[in-house]
């Protein structure tokens, strides 16, 4: 049975707001590693935040589920429903794609198309193809929703996501198209997200019930998949064990913390203007970040690489430092942009 809400949903804007942190929170401390060669022995501190952050996209995956299955009794066919989405998504992917592709990275070794189709153009866009093609089947998905909705659907679509997961953590990366492979590893928290939407109240009955459980089961798989990604990094010496955010015990995390923070953040009554903006704005920091981490670290990064490895263990600063600059900088930029009118249609 669906339930009915407002429109606005501060929760799930928080939820968004997290998901960007997280994102430029991998990023930034990913150049640690470069520093360091990936000797990750030498900082835990950065293995931690770097590693408890990977709920980001999964997460980033699961809201935009929540958020078409609330929006989609808006729209009255499949064409008004696509053009939304391509003024939305598309025309800024397109944008920045082209920004990256031709400005920062100066690509000449794949063409443009090639480049849009994979989301390569920069390593945070790889995604949004996978979005695109979600947000394009989604109508037909929500054509499913009785089926999906049905608890036993949920676990045996969730046995399928794990068993997947699996393969393509442990045994080997799944052998299709990056933005199809990124597709089987996340139809599962794509289609739970538009379940929960429609049953919002039902779960923060349950989560009620079990938050402590659910507190006490996030905390110990962040520090399970810091260790895993480590552990897992020494004995194959494969960068992919702590990169990867495509694994079982990182869909368990992602699910519990998400469950835990909807729950507490639907407590809060008063809808804060701040919230609302920081969330509208998010998807150009998304987009911008990137710029901005690469233009830092040209006037900063020279000085670090003199550094040695265990200099640049002992300078604990540098990761909450780094994050904060590049991401007060990227929501200024986004904020003096969103500014100026109708060029947000462009850039996100």
């Amino acid at each position: 049975m669906e339930e009915k809400h407002k429109s606005y949903n501060q929760a799930i804007d928080i939820l968004r707001i997290i998901s960007i942190l997280a994102v430029v929170l991998i990023h930034t401390t990913t150049r640690t590693f470069e520093m360091t060669q990936n000797d990750l022995g030498r900082i835990p501190w950065t293995l931690f935040l770097n590693q408890a952050s990977r709920f980001a996209v999964p997460l980033f995956f699961m809201i935009s589920g929540f958020v078409l299955e609330l929006s989609h009794q808006r729209y009255t066919g499949y064409l008004p429903y696509l053009k939304r989405r391509v003024e939305r998504i598309f025309v800024p992917y397109v944008f920045w794609s082209a920004i990256y592709f031709l400005f920062v990275y100066k690509q000449h070794n794949a063409s443009f198309l090639t480049a849009l189709i994979s989301g390569s153009a920069s390593h945070q866009l790889y995604f949004i193809p996978t979005l695109l093609i979600f947000y394009l089947i989604f109508p037909f998905i929500h054509k499913l929703y009785p089926y999906f909705s049905n608890n036993w659907s949920l676990v045996a679509l969730g046995g399928i996501e794990i068993r997947l997961l699996y393969q393509d953590y442990y045994v080997h990366p799944l052998p299709y198209f990056y933005p199809i492979s990124v597709i089987f590893l996340n139809f599962f928290v794509f289609i739970l997200g538009s379940v929960v939407a429609n049953n919002q109240d039902k779960l923060i009955k349950i989560v009620g019930k079990w938050k402590n459980l659910l507190i006490l089961i996030t905390i110990f798989m962040a520090g399970y998949i810091a260790w895993q990604g480590g552990r897992n990094y020494f004995e194959t010496n494969n960068y992919l064990a702590f990169y990867s955010q495509w694994r079982p015990s990182v869909l368990i995390y992602t699910i519990s913390l998400a469950s835990i923070l909807f729950y507490f953040f639907k407590k809060i009554k008063t809808d804060y203007p701040i919230i609302k903006l920081l969330a509208n704005l998010s998807f150009f920091v998304f987009f911008i970040h990137v710029y901005v981490m690469e233009t830092i670290w040209k006037l900063v990064g020279n000085n670090l690489a003199q550094l040695t490895h265990t200099q640049i263990a002992q300078q604990i600063w540098y990761d909450p430092a780094f994050f904060i600059l590049t991401i007060g900088t990227s929501f200024l930029i986004a904020y003096l942009v969103h500014k100026i009118p109708y060029l947000e249609k462009l850039s996100g």
